[in-house]
């Protein structure tokens, strides 16, 4: 009966929201080799293997390798590039829900045929694995299902996706306060569907702001806080990496808008102007995005820009926000004389001059953490976000910010 168990073939399935993997080869009932599927653009370049996301049924009680392969690829034209590295620690869950990272001495890295091996004993005979904590759709319905009521949430569908998903946009502030008293901050998150990290940071964000917290009040009454929650919903669903249903890099392309082959920037891009175009302010945008090592901010009005330079020490003194580069003046495209390849804080200031930030954290170990982020530490960073967000543009500088949290 025991070798009948232990010839029993590891099922590798992804039937639900945001479930990928390539290839799988079963090298032996206890070692299986699962390839990263990535996902190229619309010329069939720039291929990322930035996630993957299975469950594995039947697993034994025995030692399991599981070997993550076909990581190459190519990022802005240079390759090779990789995303799935020999610093990232991938993570796992016995019921779908609560997410760990894999140890490091469960994890190693291969260079000659670069991939990254998994070594670990099974504690049930079904887990998930994937690249990040992920975070779906149906996460987000749920999240907002739970403030449906709430008198300082506005929810609206700005257009439709390629798969004719809605794209949602919140509005959140204290309506019975006049417009003209406020500041107006746009936020942006997970405009490309690998980078689960920033939702959670976007769903921090949400229960803060729709919170009891004294702070949450006072943002609300002096902030208009516009936000786009998940910019990729197909992606999401589909679990592919940065690109639309139809190829296009959703954090590209600011400069060429295509209603048919892009309604996803079309529609945030149309919503962000016709409120502009309406006569209202915007104060700050800001766009938070995932690497894999790096962390940083980069402003399109310069580096020495004041608002920017106020964010970045908040940021840096008040938060998690780990820079590994000092604040960043933003080039003018990510790939110059290349039509399509502004992204969106690049676009929106080409176009309308909108003051912009732009923010990549790391997946990757984070020295001030202490370890890999995890799902609970980006929500609780997203609250410390939209706090410092708020206290540079309402003028808080870090010293009394300091003083009012009791914080040294």
């Amino acid at each position: 009966m025991l070798a009948l168990l232990l010839l029993a073939r590891i099922a590798v399935t992804t039937d639900f929201e945001g479930g990928n993997v390539g290839k799988v080869e079963h090298v032996s009932p206890t070692h299986l080799r699962c390839g990263v599927a990535g996902q190229a653009d619309q010329d069939g370049r720039n291929r990322q293997a930035d996630w993957y996301y299975f469950r594995l049924d039947h697993l034994p009680k025995q030692p399991i390798t599981l070997d993550l392969v076909n990581l190459a690829g190519e990022y802005n034209y240079q390759s090779p590039a990789y995303s799935v590295t020999a610093g990232t620690r991938p993570v796992y869950s016995y019921d779908g829900v609560t997410w760990q990272h894999f140890r490091d001495d469960e994890v190693s890295w291969e260079q000659r045929e670069p991939h990254l091996t998994l070594r670990f004993l099974p504690q049930k005979p079904r887990m998930w694995i994937a690249h990040v904590p992920p975070y779906t759709n149906r996460d987000l319905a749920n999240l907002l299902k739970g403030f449906r009521n709430s008198p300082w949430l506005e929810q609206q569908s700005v257009g439709k996706t390629v798969d004719g998903r809605d794209m949602p946009l919140l509005t959140i502030t204290n309506p019975a306060i006049p417009e003209a008293s406020k500041k107006v901050l746009w936020l942006m998150f997970r405009q490309h569907a690998w980078e689960a990290s920033t939702s959670w940071a976007g769903d921090g964000v949400i229960r803060f702001l729709l919170g009891d917290d004294e702070r949450a009040k006072r943002i609300r009454d002096s902030i208009i806080v516009k936000v786009f929650p998940l910019a990729d919903p197909d992606g999401t669903a589909r679990g592919t990496v940065r690109f639309n249903g139809n190829g296009f890099d959703l954090n590209r392309n600011w400069d060429t808008l295509d209603e048919r082959r892009m309604p996803e920037i079309f529609s945030q891009h149309r919503a962000i102007t016709e409120w502009l175009d309406a006569g209202h302010r915007v104060d700050l945008f800001f766009a938070q995005h995932n690497t894999e090592k790096s962390e940083y901010l980069e402003a399109t009005a310069g580096a020495e820009d004041p608002l920017a330079q106020s964010v970045f020490r908040l940021l840096k003194e008040t938060t998690t926000f780990n820079p590994t580069s000092p604040l960043r003046s933003a080039a003018a495209s990510t790939t110059p004389e290349k039509p399509g390849r502004m992204n969106v804080v690049q676009g929106l200031h080409h176009e309308r001059r909108v003051p912009s930030l732009l923010m990549e954290q790391m997946i990757e170990y984070n020295s001030k953490l202490g370890r890999c982020p995890t799902a609970a530490d980006r929500r609780e960073f997203g609250a410390a976000l939209v706090r410092a967000l708020a206290d540079a543009l309402t003028g808080i500088e870090p010293s009394r910010h300091q003083a009012e949290s009791g914080k040294p």
